[in-house]
């Protein structure tokens, strides 16, 4: 099958400031890609120009098979675009910005009536649907804004950190919605800055950093790439941290920790303890975990992430 999406050397610049240089892309049909970067990595400017948003200045991309420049309202058809923050009308109830919304795409009066009443319980809304929405809560907001953004069946789906703000509960529940759209085939393009969420959904991972792509894969494979477990060592002291600081992925100042690559063996991990306190005076503790998309975001962005 052809892929979703496919892009080929996109590079965006406003004014003298590059955003994307050179990106490529590949999303398979009925997966979840993940696009992890910090801010200003250029997420939001490669999801705007592949849902014909914002026109790239060079290089080539088709997204559910159609060509973004040329095709550029094939594409729109195909797609849906739900951004970093929900977009209702809160002075209408949930059913009424489902219907609304129906209409804006075309649909007969009787059928964006049956339309929003689908969707209002697919998305556990239909109790609240004669609500206005201003008494929704922002997870339900999020909810609402996704369902209106379906209101035609989409082969494409681009979250822009859709769960940006969101409590824990409306964060997992808004997951399980991403992962049922997958598991119906439908593609997912999903912009995030939290690592969970990366490692929880996505088929696969891209990190982005000042507008490339430095590493592509799934999160096991992405992870093995600083090791598949991470050394956590507390220094006595500022000055054996400073001096082993070289050698972390990650860094805690406050808490004098240092977090060293390592295979996890005990073989190793006496290895290590050797070599970087040989007089044994340095290390205080020292802790094992396995390596996290914390440790692949931190090691190859050099940046610490927004949300940790």
């Amino acid at each position: 099958m052809p892929p979703a999406i496919e892009a080929t050397g996109l590079r965006k610049a406003y004014g003298n400031l590059p955003v994307l240089d050179s990106l490529d892309l590949r999303v398979e049909q009925g997966t979840v890609f993940a696009l992890l970067g910090p801010n200003g990595a250029g997420k939001t400017t490669t999801v705007r120009i592949l849902a014909t948003l914002t026109a790239p200045d060079a290089g080539h991309a088709r997204v559910a098979g159609h060509d973004i420049v040329t095709e550029r309202s094939r594409v729109r058809r195909a797609i849906s675009l739900t951004g970093q923050f929900a977009a209702v009308d809160e002075m209408q109830t949930g059913a009424e910005n489902l219907r609304m919304m129906a209409r804006l795409s075309g649909l007969p009066r009787a059928a964006a009536t049956r339309r929003a009443a689908e969707l209002l319980e697919r998305f556990g809304l239909t109790d609240a649907g004669r609500r206005l929405a201003k008494t929704y809560s922002g997870g339900m907001r999020r909810r609402l804004d996704l369902a209106a953004g379906l209101v035609r069946d989409a082969e494409v789906i681009f979250l822009d950190e859709p769960t940006t703000g969101l409590d824990p509960r409306s964060r997992q529940e808004l997951w399980q919605i991403v992962r049922h759209l997958a598991e119906n085939g439908t593609s997912v393009f999903l912009t995030t800055q939290y690592l969970e969420e990366a490692d929880r959904l996505a088929d696969r991972i891209a990190v982005m950093d000042s507008g490339r792509i430095v590493a592509e894969g799934t999160a096991d494979a992405l992870k093995s790439r600083v090791a598949g477990h991470r050394l956590d060592l507390v220094l006595h002291d500022q000055e054996a941290y400073l001096r082993l600081s070289d050698r972390a992925v990650h860094h805690s100042p406050e808490s004098l920790t240092l977090g060293i690559p390592t295979d996890g063996s005990a073989v190793h991990v006496r290895a290590l303890l050797d070599e970087l306190d040989p007089e044994r005076r340095d290390i205080a503790r020292f802790s094992l975990h396995t390596a996290t998309l914390d440790d692949v975001f931190l090691a190859l962005t050099d940046k610490e992430p927004a949300h940790v």
